[in-house]
């Protein structure tokens, strides 16, 4: 069995409302880890920078504005699927991504056709794969 799905997806990083650039933006969603999705931005100059975050809320972000805090994933325009905003906040830190949608939809299918939402649960071991990913976040950001 499959056990992860990968995409990478181009998507406009607002610096301001003048200035902004394309980079490319691995999506990656592993069976060993079931609610979350990760994406990987490849900044210029920068080291890579991994965000995981609910797959839900990526999907739900879609179609109407979602997420409290850390991540928040809103349509551009409420009525159309053309494209969505990814603001992603550590503290008074924030960064703006915006992507076309059809992308994200088709990551998500694949997703979905690995675990269809609501099963995530229904993995074997997962509590197992989850103290093992709780327990990497914890050594790379005592790391960082």
């Amino acid at each position: 069995m499959r056990e992860s799905v990968q995409a990478e997806v181009m998507m406009s990083f607002l610096v301001s409302e003048e200035l902004s650039f394309r980079i490319p933006v691995e999506l990656r969603y592993e069976t060993s880890d079931p609610y979350a999705v990760r994406l990987t931005f490849h900044l210029p100059g920068d080291a890579p920078v991994t965000w995981a975050f609910g797959r839900e809320l990526l999907i739900d972000g879609v179609g109407r504005p979602c997420g409290e805090g850390d991540v928040r994933v809103t349509p551009v325009e409420p009525d159309s699927l053309g494209e969505v905003l990814i603001r992603l906040q550590v503290g008074s830190d924030q960064a703006l991504f915006r992507s076309s949608t059809a992308p994200l939809v088709a990551f998500l299918d694949r997703t979905d056709k690995l675990v269809p939402l609501g099963q995530e649960g229904s993995l074997a071991d997962f509590d197992a794969h989850l103290e093992e990913a709780l327990d990497r976040i914890l050594a790379e950001q005592g790391a960082g």
